[in-house]
């Protein structure tokens, strides 16, 4: 038996490979072939899309990095945990310091989860421009093997940038708005009218992974007369869940089989509709829909039907393939999601009232340099809105939305179990929707919706150490400051983990101290450290019942 193991240890090391990117990241002044001004993004080697990034699990994943823009720049790969390597998690000032213009970085780490994932930037709201691209990690023993795959990758092109939109945005009172240059839906980085065709065999069975790439908006797909099972949510398997149609926030993905009918007698359709459910409607762009063709013989019709569905995701319903009972929380935190307002009337985004600004020193390097002072959350600056949590403690999150405003919330290095969903207004509880306490596994997710006057509850066992991003994935928000930290471990990071020379000579090429608090001090002395901006509440939810409830405010 021994000899066995030993055989198929050794197989499995000879299998991996190593998987090599290398991207030079350059302007690119494109208007990504739609009927609008062209304007500057930013791709990888002068192009627009990104390549698709391939590998299987157990492969290493190398990222060379060059940064030819003349600002700074980093990568995020979008739901990989980046378990032991937080210091690759890409986010600036978070996890390091973002790559110099002019200069070199390399990314590696092993793909120890197999799924959909996405690779985007993360400094300056980058990905807005158009950094990004899905990652595929392959398994050789998926349990859901399909003959053939295809892959949708949605997202909205805007004629003018991040920079110009939040100028727009934060115009005082709040009565700028960048809709007056709306978007196009690109797929597959082509413009969504010129959807390409899905060709399908007889009782086969596809795998078509669904990646929301989007900036804004939800969108859904559909194919018709045929029934598409959900076997993968942001990278985990879940239990096969029929449904008639997915729809789909920014940042998250969804796979699902569709078996093929056994006759050529007809063609279909499939659908890609972007909705307007918590954006300006806007004639042709919200909503927009995008028809295809599913040929299963180029000599037969096309079956058209009256009613295309539409539903919300439910993410109550659906279980996680791998059985994990509700957790059950060691401490409780509510998150307010929710605008306010400086004494200038100036809006920003912002979590509890607080908005996020960057400290002096990467909260990476501040965990690992401060001592006993690391599990203080002072220590990392108040705007930051840190939590320092032990390391497998289980937290819950109660996301509240009480404005009309929607909120894809997605936690980096973790996923959470999806539990308890409900309106914020709802005083009877009529609307409440909790997943059983026993005898079932919630879905887990590193993404989730919160809709507009909703709230949604998940939990997560923090037991990957490291300092890890939750924020907004509408890039305006987090370009607002709708962020925050977890510190998972302190005390334990200092122990074991040893952060590589090259993101330290990051930080020493652009002269940013790596050891210290938030203001870069040894001791409780926080001068010079970013100011906290004093917020008004826009739309101030009812503190009182949620602390009677339980939950920290």
């Amino acid at each position: 038996m021994r000899f066995v193991k030993t055989f198929l240890f050794l197989l499995g090391l000879a299998q991996a490979r190593l998987v090599v990117e290398n991207w030079d990241i350059t302007y690119v002044t494109t208007n990504r072939g739609l009927d609008q001004p062209a304007k500057r993004g930013i791709g990888v080697n002068n192009k627009l899309p990104l390549p698709v990034v391939e590998a299987e699990i157990g492969d290493t994943l190398v990222l060379n990095v060059r940064n030819s823009l003349d600002t700074v720049t980093s990568l995020h790969a979008h739901g990989i945990l980046q378990r032991g390597t937080n210091y690759y998690d890409g986010v600036p000032m978070v996890n390091g310091c973002p790559i110099a213009p002019g200069s070199n970085f390399t990314y590696e780490f092993v793909l120890e989860q197999s799924g959909t994932y996405w690779i985007h930037g993360h400094a300056s709201d980058q990905n807005f421009e158009g950094l990004r691209t899905p990652l595929i990690v392959y398994d050789r023993n998926d349990p859901y093997p399909a003959d053939k795959e295809h892959l949708f990758a949605v997202e909205d092109w805007w004629p003018i940038t991040i920079q110009e939109s939040l100028e727009l945005l934060q115009k005082p009172g709040g009565l700028g708005t960048p809709f007056i240059y709306p978007p196009q839906t690109l797929i597959n980085g082509e413009f969504g009218k010129l959807t390409k065709p899905l060709y399908f065999e007889p009782g086969l069975t596809y795998r078509i992974r669904l990646v929301s790439m989007m900036s804004l908006p939800l969108w859904e797909f559909a194919i018709d007369s045929h029934e598409l099972y959900i076997v993968e949510v942001d990278g985990v398997l879940t239990k096969p869940k029929a449904v008639d149609v997915v729809r789909m926030a920014p940042a998250q993905r969804v796979s699902v089989l569709v078996k093929a009918k056994n006759s050529i007698a007809a063609n279909y359709e499939y659908h890609i509709t972007v909705l307007d459910d918590y954006v300006v409607p806007i004639p042709g762009v919200y909503p927009a829909q995008f028809d295809g063709r599913v040929v299963y013989s180029p000599d037969a019709s096309t079956d058209i039907v009256q009613t295309i569905p539409s539903e919300p995701f439910d993410d109550l319903s659906i279980e996680s393939l791998e059985y994990e009972p509700l957790l059950y929380a060691d401490r409780s935190l509510f998150l307010n999601l929710t605008y306010g307002f400086t004494a200038g009337d100036v809006p920003s985004e912002t979590i509890n009232l607080i908005s996020y600004r960057d400290s002096l020193v990467p909260a990476i390097f501040s965990a690992l340099t401060t001592g006993e002072r690391a599990i203080n959350p002072v220590t990392y600056g108040p705007q930051t809105n840190t939590k320092v949590v032990k390391l497998n403690e289980v937290i819950e999150l109660l996301f509240w939305s009480p404005t009309e405003l929607a909120h894809p919330m997605h936690l980096h290095g973790h996923v959470f179990q999806v539990i308890e969903t409900g309106y914020t207004n709802d005083t009877t509880g009529w609307s409440r929707r909790r997943v059983p306490n026993s005898g079932f596994s919630p879905l887990k997710r590193d993404s989730v919706h919160v809709p507009q006057g909703q709230y949604v509850v998940v939990r997560f066992r923090a037991n990957n150490l490291g300092v890890w991003n939750l924020h907004c994935h509408i890039d305006w928000h987090l370009g607002l400051g709708f962020n925050m930290l977890f510190v998972v471990g302190p005390r334990e990071m200092q122990q074991s983990m040893r952060v590589p020379e090259s993101v330290v000579e990051q930080c020493r090429f652009q002269e940013i101290v790596t050891s210290g608090n938030a203001a870069g001090h040894d001791t409780y002395n926080y001068s010079g450290a970013p100011d906290l901006p004093y917020l008004e509440a826009a739309l101030p939810p009812p503190l009182a019942a949620l602390k009677a409830a339980g939950f920290t405010v």
